[in-house]
């Protein structure tokens, strides 16, 4: 499922001017590639993982995922597409915090169910190192530990795009280290499209590919 972007553009309407966030973004990935997309605050990496991620619409330009066109789908369409086919790891982990750890990983699988699933979270959970701590709750976990509960369950569904906005942001650098070793090391298992905007010099390094986004371009 090859991802395909060409001429992105996303814009705001303002008070008397039009505020480009991207402009004229081109990028192809493949199966198995992993990119870290570098760049100061406010240059628009996070605009382009949420539009990547369909939480937002482009203004204009062509994305497609495999023969999908998200953005020719209509919100509950595009709602489906999303969870069964992109997963996500956010800064902050978002865990629900009344909900154990096995039960934050099955949490995307609500809406559409499928066989098996509590199996794969289980192993998902071992492969991150948290056998241990199935039935904790979040507050009774570390801050690495949240992030990788975060990290299994954005791979709950064997998404084909995985998606990570400054995934060790909030960790120490010794986490962060520990954290995208395992972010780079779970990729290379399932074989995704990865993708991750950073601050982090030292976690671009991991990845065989780092681009920049410079004033909404890459």
């Amino acid at each position: 499922m090859t991802l395909f972007v060409q001429n992105l553009r996303k814009s705001y309407p303002t008070r008397g001017n039009e505020l480009v966030v991207l402009r004229d973004v081109n990028l192809t990935l493949n199966p198995g590639d992993a990119l870290a997309i570098l760049g100061p605050s406010g240059s628009g990496k996070s605009t382009l993982l949420y539009l990547l991620g369909t939480l937002e619409r482009a203004t204009s330009g062509i994305y497609k995922l495999g023969d999908a066109e998200p953005f020719q789908l209509n919100d509950a369409d595009l709602a489906a597409f999303r969870n069964r086919t992109i997963g996500f790891v956010f800064q902050d982990h978002h865990l629900l915090p009344q909900c154990s750890v096995l039960e934050n990983v099955l949490i995307p699988t609500i809406a559409v169910g499928g066989e098996n699933l509590e199996t794969r979270a289980r192993e998902l959970l071992a492969r991150v190192g948290l056998t241990e701590r199935l039935d904790h709750r979040p507050a009774e976990l570390s801050g690495g530990e949240r992030q990788r509960v975060a990290v299994a369950r954005s791979l709950i569904h064997k998404p084909r795009l995985l998606l990570a906005d400054e995934p060790t942001g909030n960790l120490d650098r010794a986490t962060a280290q520990t954290v995208g070793k395992l972010l780079v090391d779970l990729h290379n298992q399932e074989k995704t499209i990865l993708i991750v905007v950073t601050h982090s010099p030292e976690l671009a390094k991991m990845f065989p590919r780092q681009m920049e986004m410079v004033d909404g371009t890459l």
